[in-house]
């Protein structure tokens, strides 16, 4: 049966190729593709073009944008995607803003007596509801190895929780997957990252303390984690890891303990990253 959403994915795919050698540099780039299999290189190849025909990439003043540096973006981007069903994961919103460094993003908060707090913070990125996702360039750059840090990632989720509504960490879940299951792993290991940090504000916590903010933050911390630490995330929180499993129908995990046991000396998941 013919179907106009096919035959355009296919047009698109032909007019705009990736040139093989390109492509290898983009692999060679980031050691979280690593152990992916050539029919999964090949279709984040397929989604990266897609991608980057779909959304608009902002450049500002201080950053450059080459042609491999929109490709790498975009593998990070389409890495939580590749094994989900077609559901437009990414609608919503039609454009990347990359500033050249950290940026100042007002804040405003309303505390239980009814007092209006606003601030500065300084932010590396930023989603915003029915709006771009911003991104500062240093931490694309620093993003991609297996160290518990990737901006895009991170970010991105933001994007999936946001499919719902308000980012509250609860992206839309698959028909196999119950809301309850989810909200038993994921609550309970927000509240003992949140208990280690009540008792000890600067104690040495399993993943990035900055998971503790708030429920949407913990999952895109957590999603993070699960595709660049997935060893420290297992470890820390492994009911965390399975639902993540689940819902991006990846183990990571897998794949990175299958690439130690062919090289010994393949690199481990480093200390976590800490948010800027």
């Amino acid at each position: 049966m013919w179907s106009f959403r096919a035959w355009r994915r296919r047009r698109i795919l032909a007019r705009f190729p990736v040139d093989a050698e390109l492509w290898r540099q983009v692999l060679g780039s980031l050691p979280i593709l690593d152990g992916l299999s050539a029919e999964e290189t090949g279709r984040l190849r397929e989604r990266c073009v897609l991608f980057l025909h779909a959304k608009r990439l902002t450049a500002l003043p201080g950053v450059e944008l080459d042609g491999f540096a929109r490709l790498r973006l975009a593998a990070q981007a389409e890495l939580p995607l590749l094994n989900l069903p077609e559901f437009d994961w990414y609608r919503g919103f039609h454009e990347l803003v990359l500033y050249p460094d950290d940026f100042l993003s007002p804040q405003k908060h309303r505390d239980a007596t009814g007092v209006v707090h606003e601030w500065d913070a300084e932010r590396s990125g930023e989603a915003w509801h029915q709006g771009p996702v911003i991104l500062a360039w240093p931490g694309i750059a620093a993003s991609g190895e297996w160290d518990g840090y990737n901006l895009a990632i991170h970010e991105l989720a933001h994007k999936l929780d946001m499919l719902n509504g308000e980012a509250n960490g609860l992206p839309p879940l698959h028909a196999d997957m119950r809301v309850q299951d989810w909200a038993a792993a994921l609550q309970a290991a927000y509240d003992d990252l949140d208990a280690r940090l009540e008792a000890d504000p600067d104690a040495e916590t399993p993943i990035d303390p900055y998971a503790a903010e708030d429920p949407a933050e913990f999952f895109a911390v957590t999603s993070e984690y699960f595709f660049s630490a997935p060893d420290l995330l297992v470890e820390a929180y492994p009911a965390v890891y399975d639902q993540l499993a689940t819902f991006y129908r990846q183990d990571p995990l897998a794949r990175l303990r299958r690439l130690q046991v062919e090289d010994p000396q393949y690199r481990a998941a480093a200390e976590p990253a800490t948010k800027g």
